[in-house]
């Protein structure tokens, strides 16, 4: 069964949310009782590890002499202002935060 979401109007959409929102459900309720009629908790089935730590964010090492607040911790492609400054004569040094 396809359904064209495009063509449905908003309250259309609402309700097909609420009727899968309720399918979704009923369907986890019947599963949870699946597995403890097998015998098995549910953190045995469903996978618990932990998500990834997110990336580290870098303290910025330069900043834009002309608006402070560009700046650009140095890691990955330079930004246009600091190749901008550099071809102006400028140094990294002069412009490190």
């Amino acid at each position: 069964m396809k359904l064209d979401l495009k063509s449905m109007s908003r309250k259309e959409l609402e309700r097909l949310r609420t009727h899968i929102d309720k399918a979704l459900q009923k369907l986890i309720g019947s599963e949870k009782k699946a597995v403890k009629m097998h015998g098995f908790s549910l953190t045995e089935i469903v996978d618990t590890t932990p998500m990834a730590e997110p990336k580290t964010k870098f303290a910025p090492k330069y900043a834009d002499p002309t608006d402070k607040t560009k700046t650009w911790t140095g890691r990955g492609k330079p930004p246009d202002w600091f190749k901008a400054a550099l071809k102006s004569g400028k140094t990294p040094d002069d412009l490190a935060v």
